[in-house]
């Protein structure tokens, strides 16, 4: 189908009528906006989208999203990745508290049993008294 200005317009018709860009595709096109002398609209109208989606096409390849999917890793929001760094952080500092408290008991357990005060403690498994 062509308009006034002999331009080819695309008619996607079927039950899909969206058309699916890969992430190569996209980045591509991401690319081409940034050369000297074009613009997102140029781009935009030179593939047959609409410029708002590229727009968000380059915010995600600013991001790192875009380079990401087509990696084949998974993107999850900043907040997301916010939260699992405290988490991780605080879990951490909680090992190293216990783990701190394992080797105070270690000593301890051992301090007793060179005094042998621990054997003659009638409240321990295994003692016969």
């Amino acid at each position: 189908m062509t308009n006034n200005k002999n331009e080819v317009m695309e008619v996607l018709t079927g039950p899909e009528r969206r058309r699916r860009w890969s992430a190569e595709e996209k980045l591509a096109m991401v690319r081409e906006t940034f050369e000297p002398g074009k613009t997102v609209s140029m781009v935009a109208r030179l593939h047959g989208i609409n410029p708002n989606q590229l727009f968000q096409w380059r915010k995600l390849h600013q991001d790192g999203s875009l380079s990401a999917v087509s990696a084949g890793e998974e993107v999850v929001p900043a907040s997301e990745l916010s939260d699992a760094l405290k988490q991780i952080k605080e879990l951490q500092r909680l090992l190293g508290k216990k783990t701190m408290e394992n080797e105070i008991l270690r000593e301890a357990v051992e301090v007793m049993k060179s005094r042998k005060w621990i054997a003659r403690s009638p409240s321990l498994p295994g003692d016969d008294q």
